[in-house]
Order: structure tokens, then sequence, then C-alpha cells
């Protein structure tokens, strides 16, 4: 492979390890702030336990999480240099948004919260979990505004004299139409992998305390917070619904051939079908593709509301791409960018089963949760069914492959564009770029290797310590009891002389 091969095989595999951990962080920050605030109204101790319990999984999971997010900025620098010219100008305000605005609060109200059980007077110590909560979805926000942009670029113009972006308008890109979709389908999406989290756990834990003769723990403990996982799931999963129709409908006006790509649709058609498994080549040249299962107009209906509506095909896009290029170059004396070897669209083998693969694999949520919802169904119930308990830790990984693919599919959907164009909206021809054009012209394919060998070993051991972490304490449970920690619990108690007591993990 060549260096850019190399160097998008870099990014994506920093970028889809990266991804396994934020997605948990979203959305088990608020669910933790949820159960201290229980704890904080109810004063049963149940919830205390639980916040402990999986605060700790939330604090292993930020660790690995930061860690393995600083790769990717460097990234910027060493092997995609002409790509962070060009759109430094506008990429880096978001990010340093990102940093100023939402990260310094998440880590300084972290660590408050860590080491603050004993200090911070109750509210206050229950408002840095929250402040945590809020700065993190803060945090996302921004991060998937600087994507956006990139997938949809407003607010910008073309500077001839530097050939770089130049942001006008920050308002237009923290408001871009891409984001407004983006945010709530992220967020629904990193709810749902927190509460498949949270309930696949508890439920494992309370088919074990039931079928080991504790089956008060399972009731009054681990029923809980099945039960808040289970709303979680069926709120953010209604979420991620709503949010990915819109998005869906979206792209199919500002990416057509990332939606073309995910239809494997060589063809213009009117009522196009959606296609649920293709056989053939599916290769860029789309010979050899049958659709073997179909709904009938059902991708025509997704993209405009229309069943019978018209919907480009990747033939027709290719053309219509390489057109509109040739021209803008033509009519602003810039040098050709592509030759006819280049495709307008990307790999539809990937596009298409990333797409099937991210909603396919919502299916294990579905499953606790019509599971939880049975089983669950009488107040104060729970189950000793093994099945159950099985299925609460299988369908944990589903969200997970799901956000996964959900990346590689908005990513690799559009290629061949690291900036892809605006085309329809004034005050930003010429803002894109061909990922061909954004790597470094320094860096070679060797250098790049390296790295990427030294990042994947490096990673490997991050996993596996991710790994061990998460397993030891997930199979300690919930602590058999806990004692308020608060100030004015302990002078209550006369128990000050806990100050210099030795630290255990994380409290």
């Amino acid at each position: 492979m060549d260096a850019l091969d190399l160097a998008r095989w870099q990014f994506g595999v920093t970028t889809v390890y990266h991804f396994i951990f934020v997605p948990l962080t979203i959305g088990l920050a608020p669910l933790v702030a949820i159960m201290q605030t229980a704890w904080l109204r109810t004063g049963n101790e149940r919830w205390l336990r639980l916040t402990k319990f999986f605060g700790k999984l939330l604090l292993i999971n930020f660790a690995i999480g930061v860690a393995t997010g600083i790769v990717q900025e460097f990234q910027f620098g060493m092997a995609w240099p002409s790509y962070s010219r060009f759109v430094g100008d506008v990429f880096g305000a978001p990010l340093a948004m990102e940093a100023l605005a939402a990260f310094f609060v998440e880590s300084t109200f972290l660590g408050l919260w860590i080491f603050g059980w004993d200090r911070l007077p109750k509210k206050i110590h229950l408002a840095c979990i929250w402040a945590v909560a809020i700065a993190t979805n803060l945090s996302a926000f921004f991060i998937l505004a600087a994507n956006s942009w990139m997938q949809h670029p407003v607010g910008t113009t073309y500077n001839f004299e530097t050939g770089r972006a130049e942001m006008t308008d920050i308002g237009a890109v923290l408001t871009n139409p891409t984001v407004l979709a983006a945010f709530p389908h992220t967020i629904s999406a990193a709810f749902l992998t927190a509460g498949t989290f949270v309930a696949g756990i508890a439920a494992w834990w309370m088919v074990k305390k039931v079928r080991s003769g504790d089956a008060a723990t399972a009731r009054d403990v681990y029923r809980p917070a099945v039960i808040l996982g289970l709303v979680t799931m069926l709120v953010s999963g209604a979420g991620v619904a709503l949010s990915g129709d819109w998005q869906a409908k979206l792209m199919f006006d500002q990416q057509p051939a990332k939606m073309a790509a995910a239809e494997g649709l060589c063809e213009s058609t009117d009522g196009a079908s959606f296609s649920i498994l293709a056989i053939g080549d599916l290769s860029n040249d789309c010979d050899g593709v049958t659709h073997v299962i179909e709904i009938p107009g059902l991708t025509s209906f997704l993209a405009t509301g229309d069943f019978d509506s018209r919907i480009r095909g990747v033939d027709e896009l290719q053309d219509y791409y390489a057109q509109w290029v040739s021209d803008w170059e033509q009519e602003n004396g810039v040098a050709p960018t592509f030759d006819d070897s280049t495709n307008f669209y990307p790999n539809l083998l990937i596009t298409y089963w990333s797409f099937r693969l991210m909603i396919g694999f919502g299916i294990g949520s579905a499953a606790l949760s019509l599971a939880a919802l049975w089983l669950l169904r009488r107040k104060g119930s729970t189950t000793d069914k093994p099945w159950f308990g099985r299925l609460g830790i299988a369908a944990i990984a589903t969200p997970f492959l799901a956000s996964a693919f959900g990346w590689i599919f908005t990513e690799m959907g559009r290629q061949p564009w690291v900036v892809a164009p605006n085309p329809n909206a004034s005050g930003v021809d010429g803002v894109w770029l061909l990922t061909a054009r954004g790597i470094s012209d320094q860096a070679s394919a060797t250098n790049i290797l390296v790295s990427l060998i030294g990042f994947t070993l490096l990673y490997g051991v991050l996993a596996v310590a991710w790994y061990r972490l998460m397993h030891r304490y997930t199979i300690e449970g919930v602590a058999a009891s806990e004692k308020d920690p608060s100030p004015e619990a302990r002078a209550a108690r006369s128990d000050a002389s806990d100050d210099d007591a030795p630290l255990s993990f994380a409290y």
C-alpha cells in the first residue's frame, strides 16, 4: 500500500478504537448522575451503592478514552498536514472550544467528584457529576460541529491567494443543519449504549443473585438498575430512529453519492427500493450486483417522503461531480485536481454493509429490552432464567458495534472527499478537498507503516488493560453496603479519623 492507504488505515484504526469508549462515557455519565440524584433525594443506600459501582466503570472508560483520543490530534500534523493547512482556520475553532469550554470543565469536575466524596457537601458533590455529564455532551457537540463541517461546509469562503478555507461565520458552523441532525443521533446512540451496558450488567447480576438464594439483593439493588437501563434504552432507541431518519434525509440532499452507495444503487431510479440483501461484486463499477431482497419504494420515501421520487444512482453522480469540479476549476483557473480514474463515490462494498450492520446490531438492545419488559412486567419481580443473564452480557457489545459501523459508514461514505463539496450553497465555492490532496508529501509509506504498527500494538495493550479492569470491577458487583461518605454524615458519626485512610481505586 502507498502512503495514502496507510495513513487512512492509521486514522481509521485509531478512530474506531477511540470511539469504543466515547459513547459509553457520554451516556454513562448522566446515568451515574441520575443514580446519585436518586440517592440524595431518597436516602436509599442502594442508589449510593449503584453510583459507586457504575462510577468506577465510568472512570476506567474515561481514562482510556482520553489517552486514545489524544493520538488523533497528533495525526493531523503528522500524516495530514495538507488537510490541516486547508481547514485549520475553520476546523480549529470548534476543537478549541471543545478543549476550553468542555474538556477542561469535564476533567476538573471529574477530579472533584472522585476525591470530593468526603470533602464536599452532598449537593455540591452531586453538582460535580452533573457538570461532568453536561460537559461530556457539550464536548461531543463541538467535535461533531467540526466533523459536520467536513461533511457539509458552511460559513466559509475560499481564499485563492493562500489556497485555504477561511471562516466567515462561526454561528453558521455551530448551527450547521448537519450537526443539528448528527448531535441528537450520536447522543441517542450513546444513551442506548450506556442503557444497554447498565441493564446488561444488572441483569446478569440479578439472575446470579436469585440463583444463589439472595433474592432480596436482586430485587432491591439490581432490579432498579435494570429498570433504569430499560427506560434509557426505550427512550434513546426512539431517539436513534427519529434522528436517523432526519439525518438520512439530509444526507440524500447533501451527500447523494454516500446514500446511493449505501443502497448499492448504481442507476438512477424512480421509486427506489430499499435493499436488505444484495449479492454480486459490489465493486465500484457496479457490474453484477443483484438486489435479492427489497422493500419497494422505501429508499425514495426515506429520502424525500415520497415513495415514487427519483433517486440518483452512483453512475449519474459520478458524471455530475466530475463535470461540476471540472467547470469550477476552469472558471477559476485552478489546476486540475483529478483525472479520469477518480471515483467521486465511495467504496460500495464497505458503505453498503456498514450501513446495514449499523442498523442490524441495534437488534441486541431491542432483544434485551423486550426480554426485560416481559420478565419484569410485574411490580418487584425478578427472574432466575440463565438465558436472560447471558442475553444481558451478549447485548452489551451490540450498540458498541453499531456505533463503530455508523462511524465507518459516515467517514468512508464521504470518500473520496476529506471535505465534501457543498455546491448548493453560496459563499463556499472551492471549499472542498480530495482525501488524496490532504496527506503529507513528506511522510513516507515506511514512516506511516511503522507508526501504524506501533499504534496498533499499543492500542492492543490498552484494550487488554481496559478489559481486565472493567471485568475485575464488574465481577465484584455492587458493594454489600456503603456508608454515607459526605462530611455532614461523617460528622454525625464522629468518624473524621478516616481522613488519612489510603485511597481505594477511584475513591
